[in-house]
């Protein structure tokens, strides 16, 4: 189910910004960020957003802004970091100061309810600015806040919880285990279940640094007139894919690929139809980098326990914008796996020594999609007090470049997969109309084949 912006409007009633500190004197050192963390193509601020309903165990005195603003202040005793403004360094190295100014926060009051946003709840959300506001001066990556919070109550009795995060700090799961311990200190704790780790050298380069896989990923390519980030008007929407819809697009994949997870085959039907709607020329490269998360993908574990920064690699698979026009899903499923399959702890390593050799530079952006998949993350679990979130993930997609697969169940109770994804006004009903063929078993615009070629299965 595509979801249509939102004509809503409403009032947001915001006090003036504060800075939440640690609530205990924390020490005042210099913590280098990982080799991983400080290249270019993190040095931005991302959006979350979480929605939460109305508790009636919670009333009285419980205030989610109160709770939240000192639960915070106790987590960031162990997250001190957070609190702290990065610097740069010899070879544009990142380095955390730890000074205890203390992270943004927001206290806010929206004249609007949960049910106004609508069924199914998924982005592009209305009145975002007013529910995560840019504080004049604070979005720079050096010498800012790295953390914006903005809690805003609703007239239903639910309430908000918007985040923007420097993401040279943090990764999906790196953040939400910081949340996680907010909303346990929330809860009556005094110490996170989970204590974090910094150690952020296990990911460095190597000393000298050796380069040695192939990264695709930043391959120096010349900018095309087609896919380049040139477009003035832009279109959020997102997907919801249900299970039926993966259960569709698993009738396309042919026999060998049917083992395939739901990540891979989304990740392929997006890709191609993304560039079918972009329109590039034939011959043009076209990429797709996925965020390939390494907590989980080695034994022993490459990352220790509680460690929160950034913990992926960024695998690339490339073909032309004809082949992924005219070939079966099968062809850009295969890539897709194959560029997955590359990522081992060399990998990560060769990654890291890229970075210190090139100056840190910017992953590939002509023809590139970028797909993270945030659905493991838990964000959804984190609990201030009244419950789950209805809705976590990221607030929108990077314009034209990145979308964010989140978890989302419907009003039917069906547990899916929401995709936020932005592109120029003229290829948004391309995408939707190549989308909508392949989920009903055929590409409407794939050259001479036109039908995609269906398995037996």
């Amino acid at each position: 189910m595509a979801s249509s912006p939102s004509s809503l409007v409403f009032k947001v009633h915001r006090r003036e910004p504060e800075l939440i500190k640690p609530a205990k004197p924390t020490p005042h050192e210099f913590k280098l960020l990982s080799d991983i963390d400080d290249q270019e193509g993190l040095r931005f601020h991302i959006p979350v957003i979480l929605f939460y309903r109305h508790n009636p165990s919670m009333q009285g005195n419980k205030d989610p802004v109160k709770v939240i603003r000192e639960a915070i202040a106790k987590t960031l005793v162990f997250y001190y970091p957070f609190a702290g403004r990065l610097r740069e360094g010899h070879n544009r190295k990142l380095m955390v100061e730890c000074t205890g100014e203390g992270i943004l926060f927001i206290e806010a009051d929206a004249d609007v309810t949960l049910e106004q946003f609508g069924d199914p709840l998924q982005p592009p959300f209305p009145c975002l600015e007013e529910l995560l506001f840019d504080v004049p001066g604070s979005s720079g990556v050096l010498n800012c806040p790295l953390l914006l919070i903005q809690v805003s109550r609703l007239k239903c009795g639910g309430f908000l919880f918007a985040l923007r995060l420097n993401h040279t700090m943090s990764d999906g799961p790196g953040l939400e285990q910081f949340m996680a311990a907010v909303a346990e200190m929330a809860r009556g704790a005094n110490a996170p279940a989970v204590p974090p780790v910094w150690e952020r050298h296990v990911l460095n380069a190597t000393d000298p640094p050796r380069v040695t896989c192939r990264h695709r990923a930043y391959e120096e390519v010349a900018g095309s007139t087609s896919s380049i980030l040139t477009h003035d008007h832009l279109v959020h929407r997102s997907f919801f894919f249900s299970p039926s819809d993966i259960t569709a697009l698993r009738r396309l994949v042919p026999p060998h690929l049917s083992h395939c997870s739901s990540f891979e085959i989304i990740t392929a039907c997006l890709w191609i139809c993304r560039t079918i709607a972009l329109q590039p020329d034939p011959n043009e490269e076209m990429r797709i980098i996925c965020l390939v998360n390494a907590r989980e993908k080695f034994n022993p574990p490459l990352l220790p326990r509680g460690y929160y920064g950034n913990g992926f690699g960024l695998l690339a698979a490339v073909a032309t914008a004809g082949e992924l026009s005219r070939k079966p899903i099968g062809y850009a499923l295969e890539l897709v796996r194959k560029a997955k399959a590359d990522m081992t702890e060399e990998y990560l390593r060769s990654t890291a020594s890229l970075m210190v050799s090139k100056g840190r530079p910017l992953f590939t952006v002509p023809g590139t999609y970028i797909v993270s998949d945030l659905r493991r993350a838990g964000l959804e679990k984190v609990d201030f007090g009244w419950g789950n979130a209805i809705y976590a993930g990221t607030a929108k997609a990077i314009p034209e470049l990145a979308s964010f697969y989140s978890p989302f169940t419907n009003k039917k109770g069906e547990d899916g997969i929401v995709v936020p994804f932005c592109l120029p006004s003229p290829a948004v009903e391309r995408f939707y109309k190549e989308l909508e063929g392949m989920l009903k078993g055929q590409l409407v615009s794939g050259g001479a084949n036109s039908k995609l070629i269906v398995s037996s299965l």
